[in-house]
């Protein structure tokens, strides 16, 4: 398996030459040296006359391995071995099937690291960037039991509900976007090049002009005057915004504090947020994590600074022998139906389930919520690009009324 797995990781070689009937042919082979590509080829008859090793293109752009594919990359090495496939055909399988080459090529290598003896755990943690401390515990604990099939099904499952609920919100977050995007750049065509159309129209009349006209057509001549350093402007603060919630702590704690007060989103992502605690803790829990280290991981998948505190505290105080529901009762931050549930869960001995339970609830909250805010934002959109529109339309036309009833 390990000499396999050293050719699918070889060079490309092209080659010509003659099959057994002597027939010309051409084509292409991968593996480790070019001794070994014409042994190759002499085993399936043919006798090559020239090979040479296939050149790279200079430009190589990788496609970026995003959530969606770790989650599905998941799902699919669980149904593998669930059906019995042994760990290296399973990962060999996965490869073949993923549409993202750049993925392929990161199974491959952890195939290649558990082929070389590494655990799959310390394999998947050489890759921090695509699998996070939480999925590699749960990696880990599932190996060291000896149920690494059932681990990698609740890993997937934990994964595909965590997507589902970053769609949801990305859907709320898009839609208004996208349309008030369209919004501004059709706006600002309008004011750049329709507008002043009109406004050399009425100075050649020499009439006075209404004063929504003269407002329109001050906000044309500063649009043309300032679009491109209105643009930079924009990039910039975008590019600033970012690095700095990247970089500053203070920072980022206060965008997320700012973010769960915010009209409109604020619902969505607070009950995210109790969605995320609730699967991420029910799923360690389940798998025989810790309570302590169930925390840690729970904390960093929160998804925002100020949970993040607040979680790390809980740690603390169960550490000090507190329980659980009174010290995530101490936080003030989270709702009495997860507070009641903890508490039932601790006394049946139950908790990973009715955590769960409590994580359903709340993903069916954040669907619900997602779907009032398109249905809130939709006719609110509408009606301000109505009245953008009918504002313009008014501007540039009333003159024209007042010219037409003068002759």
């Amino acid at each position: 398996m390990a000499t396999a797995a050293k050719a699918v990781k070889g060079s490309t070689y092209t080659y010509e030459g003659k099959d057994s009937q002597g027939r010309k042919t051409t084509g292409e082979i991968n593996t480790a040296s070019v001794a070994l590509a014409k042994a190759q080829l002499r085993k399936k008859g043919i006798n090559t006359t020239k090979i040479k090793k296939k050149a790279k293109p200079l430009f190589v752009s990788k496609k970026p391995i995003k959530s969606s594919d770790i989650t599905v990359f998941t799902r699919q090495l669980a149904t593998m071995m669930k059906a019995g496939v042994p760990l290296m055909q399973s990962f060999e399988i996965v490869a073949e099937g993923l549409d993202n080459p750049s993925m392929a090529e990161l199974v491959l290598e952890i195939r290649d690291d558990v082929a070389g003896g590494t655990s799959l755990a310390d394999s998947i943690r050489r890759h921090p960037s695509h699998f996070d401390s939480l999925f590699c515990s749960l990696i880990e604990a599932g190996e060291q039991s000896g149920s690494l099939e059932t681990m990698l099904d609740r890993v997937a499952l934990y994964k595909e509900k965590s997507e589902l609920v970053r769609k949801k919100i990305k859907k709320a977050m898009t839609y208004p976007m996208a349309v008030i995007a369209v919004a501004v750049i059709v706006t600002g065509i309008l004011l750049i090049y329709v507008v002043p159309q009109f406004a050399a129209t009425f100075n050649a009349f020499g009439a006075e002009l209404p004063a929504i006209t003269l407002f329109v057509v001050a906000a044309s001549e500063f649009m043309q005057t300032w679009t491109l350093a209105m643009i930079i402007g924009v990039v910039l603060f975008v590019v600033a915004f970012n690095q700095a919630r990247a970089r500053s702590k203070p920072f980022s704690d206060g965008v997320d504090r700012v973010l769960l007060k915010a009209p409109l989103i604020s619902n969505i992502i607070y009950q995210s947020v109790m969605a995320r605690f609730s699967r991420t803790l029910s799923t360690t829990f389940a798998a025989g994590v810790p309570l302590v280290e169930s925390l840690d991981s729970v904390a960093g998948a929160a998804g925002n600074d100020v949970y993040y505190r607040a979680i790390n505290k809980i740690r603390d105080d169960v550490t000090s022998g507190n329980s659980l529901n009174g010290s995530i009762k101490a936080t003030d931050l989270f709702p009495n139906l997860l507070i009641q549930m903890v508490a039932i869960g601790e006394e049946s001995g139950a908790l990973d389930d009715m955590l769960a339970k409590v994580a359903d609830h709340y993903e069916a909250e954040v669907d619900d919520a997602v779907d009032n805010l398109t249905s809130l934002m939709e006719p609110l959109i509408m009606a301000v690009l109505g009245v953008v529109v009918g504002v313009l339309l008014l501007a540039m036309y009333m003159p024209i009324f007042t010219i037409g009833s003068a002759i």
